[in-house]
Parts: C-alpha cells; sequence; structure tokens
C-alpha cells in the first residue's frame, strides 16, 4: 500500500510523514512538494506537485492507493481550485481514499471565516468524489505559542483577545499520530473528526507554560480592535487581521468543542502540558 502526503515538507506533513513511516514503513510512504530539493531529508520517495497544476499532480500520483490532502497556504479562494486539482488527479489515477486536513472554526462572524468557509468547501469536494474519504479538523496548533517564548519572557505576557475564552490546543505530532490512523483504518471512512485537544482559557495557556519552562508570564487581555491593530502592525493587513481573527473566535467560544481525537487516533489526546514539555524537549 502506497501512501501519498501532499506538501510533505511543511511542518504538518513532516509530522504526518513520521507517524505513517513508524506504521507502514518509509518504503510505503511518497511526499509530494513544490520544491523536491527541500525535502529529501524526509528519508522517502520524493515526487513533485504544485497545488497549482493538475498536470504534476497527474504524474505524482500514479501508483497511489491513499492520498492526505493538506490545505493550501494560500488565499481562499485559490484553495478551492488547487484542492480541486489535487482531487481529480486521485480520481484519474484510481487512488482510493482521499483524507483531508480541515480546520475547525466557524463560518461566519470573525476575519478567520473566509479561510473555514474555504476548507468547508474542500470538505464537500471530497465528499463528493467518490473515493473513500475521512477528514480531519485540526485545532489550534500549540506550537507558535512556544515558538514565541522568548517573545513572552521579555514582554512578561501573552497579550491579545481572547479573554475568558476557551481554545482547544493540539500539537502537530499528536495530528500526524491520528492522520496515520485515518489513512490506515477503514472503520473511518465517511468520518468527520474535531482533531483537539482538552478546552484552556489563556490564562491557564500562561500558567501551563510557566510549569513546561519554569518562568513566569501572566495573561493580558485587550480589545479585538487594540489586538489587531497591533497584529497589522506586526505582520501586515492580511495575517494580522487572520490571527485577530483566531483569537476573536477563541473569545466567543467557536474553539471550545467536543474533541473527537479518540474516535480517530484510538487514544485520548495528551494533555497540554505533555504537549509542551515534548515540545521543550525537543527544542
Amino acid at each position: 500500500m502506497k501512501i501519498a502526503v501532499t506538501a510533505a515538507s511543511g511542518q504538518l506533513g513532516t509530522a504526518i510523514v513520521n507517524a505513517l513511516k513508524k506504521e507502514i514503513g518509509a518504503e510505503n510512504v511518497v511526499g509530494i512538494v513544490r520544491t523536491p530539493e527541500k525535502a529529501q531529508h524526509l528519508g522517502i520517495e520524493i515526487r513533485k506537485g504544485d497545488y497549482n497544476s493538475l498536470e504534476e499532480y497527474n504524474a505524482a500520483l500514479k501508483g497511489i492507493d491513499k492520498v492526505l490532502l493538506i490545505s493550501g497556504m494560500g488565499d481562499p479562494e485559490t484553495r478551492i481550485p488547487q484542492h480541486r486539482n489535487v482531487i481529480e488527479a486521485a480520481k484519474q489515477n484510481g487512488v482510493k481514499k482521499i483524507v483531508y486536513t480541515s480546520i475547525v472554526g466557524i463560518n461566519e462572524g470573525n476575519s478567520f471565516s473566509p479561510i473555514v468557509k474555504s476548507n468547508r468547501q474542500t470538505e464537500e469536494d471530497v465528499k463528493k468524489s467518490g473515493l473513500d474519504w475521512a477528514l480531519g479538523r485540526n485545532g489550534i496548533y500549540i506550537e507558535p505559542d512556544l515558538e514565541y517564548i522568548e517573545n513572552y519572557k521579555k514582554e512578561g505576557e501573552i497579550r491579545n483577545c481572547a479573554g475568558e475564552g476557551k481554545c482547544t490546543y493540539i500539537s502537530r505530532p499528536e495530528l500526524g499520530y491520528a492522520y496515520t490512523k485515518m489513512l490506515i483504518g477503514e472503520e473511518h471512512n465517511g468520518q468527520t473528526y474535531n482533531l483537539v485537544g482538552e478546552a484552556i482559557t489563556q490564562q491557564e495557556l500562561a500558567d501551563l507554560i510557566n510549569e513546561a519552562y519554569g518562568i513566569e508570564i501572566t495573561f493580558n487581555s485587550v480589545s479585538v480592535e487594540e489586538y489587531t491593530e497591533e497584529r497589522k502592525s506586526v505582520l501586515g493587513d492580511f495575517l494580522g487581521v487572520v490571527i485577530a481573527g483566531i483569537y476573536s473566535g477563541i473569545a466567543s467560544g467557536a474553539y471550545d468543542i467536543v474533541s473527537d481525537f479518540e474516535k480517530a487516533a484510538g487514544r485520548p489526546p495528551k494533555k497540554t502540558l505533555e504537549m509542551i514539555k515534548e515540545y521543550r524537549n525537543q527544542h
């Protein structure tokens, strides 16, 4: 059985590839990437595939039994036809099953919603493909907060507009484990899972980071308007608005949802503290 992972050299792609290698052996995993020379370290067969090229994906998916489609990074309108190229190529090559990495979130109501909406469209496209399918909706990654730890130390705080809202953080290695099970197990066909961890507030996140790293930071809640302007000045208009949209989504309860992780993975998700410590030990 050959399983292909698209966007395999990205951080989520790498985590899924590593989990698959453990489960089915490197010889059965194929990575599809836009720039093959950036993926040689993965230790698997690498094929070239750009989401914008149906032709390249037609070549890349030859002899593949199952494909893991990682959501693209383009703007919402670009992603939909890009994903359709992969779905179409999978159909033309007789791929049996497609698993898509979607996201949790709400379709309307904040500045992150257009991205959620485009993911929901791809979910529909996958369901209508005629192939076996399974969908994962990824929670908010814990890693960006941990990559930002030096800034938090310097500033003495986590600062955003999430207020008292709860967020069900998950790590990329945890997602890698769940997607591997979803790809391999036929009992997951036709299922949509919220791949999220335990629900915690930003204050609880600060407390857990303090415990893991032996530091002292607090949580400072600011208004959506103030935070949006701050993020735009640092990240530019598009990304600033998107990031602020995620945190205003947390404030409104969009990420305080029931986890299906155990249904997908066969075990509960790791506790947030454990995910933080794992990251700390590897970096």
